[in-house]
């Protein structure tokens, strides 16, 4: 596997966490590879053969080559049909609420063509470009250039909402919601309405990921030494809970997903 991480321009740099591209050549012995929620939406751009979103153990759907994945609640099984190579953009938790108006909670747990998002004469367009670009540093010019014209297009985010994420990124989803709102019941409906339409998931569900995002960089890079010190460093209340947490979002637990095959790309993205 070919993993690139890029910067993005400092006019997005709020907003835009990094681009990446993978290349993975074709090995009829792949095996299906699980995704993990991270709190972010990401854009993505495939040049290579299609790839399979499982829906069940059996049944699958194909990824559209120009999409935009939603949030997500839970893990997913993917499985390249052929050689991998793709192109995406990775949208902090409040960034891509700056690009459109559709509410993005209709857009958690599913990948949507970005043909239904932005208008199809300048999305053909976008495409086409991706397409012919010469190499990767070329891709990101071209996005960068599409994205930067849409954030003209100013939309307004939420205050509260930003504020939240911002503190929730900081302290890697460890503060609870109501230390943030001081324990105001008012301002936790409110920031529940404005998540729902600029974040797509709620505070809880995203305080959760970007837990187990850093969770997972301690259990990956052994920056800790034992489940327990994890659990301590992660602000978790005790072991248990946090086996749990793990499992609710993974689908197995912390020892089983070290050294599974089907975590190899997971595992590549939180090194």
């Amino acid at each position: 596997m070919n993993y690139k991480t890029y910067k993005p321009h400092k006019d997005l740099a709020s907003i835009v966490k990094f681009y990446w591209t993978l290349e993975v050549p074709f090995d009829p012995n792949n095996q299906k590879q699980k995704i993990v929620p991270d709190g972010c939406i990401e854009m993505t751009f495939n040049f290579g053969d299609k790839i399979k979103r499982f829906t069940s153990e059996t049944d699958f759907v194909l990824h559209p080559d120009a999409m935009l994945m939603g949030q997500r609640t839970k893990s997913f099984d993917i499985l390249p049909v052929g050689d991998v190579d793709t192109f995406a953009i990775c949208f902090y938790p409040v960034g891509f609420a700056n690009f459109i108006k559709t509410a993005l909670e209709n857009l958690v747990d599913r990948e949507t063509p970005i043909s239904e998002l932005f208008e199809s004469e300048e999305t053909d367009e976008l495409e086409r470009q991706m397409i012919q670009a010469n190499d990767s540093q070329e891709r990101i010019d071209i996005i960068e250039s599409f994205l930067l014209k849409k954030l003209n297009e100013k939309n307004t985010i939420s205050t509260i909402v930003e504020s939240t994420v911002d503190t929730l990124l900081k302290t890697n989803g460890t503060t609870p919601i109501h230390a943030i709102l001081k324990g105001d019941v008012s301002k936790r409906r409110q920031l529940e309405r404005h998540f729902k339409k600029q974040i797509g998931i709620s505070p809880k569900q995203l305080s959760k990921a970007i837990r187990l995002q850093a969770t997972l960089s301690l259990l990956l890079n052994k920056k800790s030494e034992t489940l327990t010190s994890i659990a301590y460093e992660s602000d978790y209340f005790d072991q248990n809970h946090f086996i749990k947490d793990f499992k609710d979002f993974v689908g197995i637990t912390p020892k089983e997903f070290l050294g599974n095959e089907q975590m190899a790309l997971s595992a590549l993205f939180y090194k």
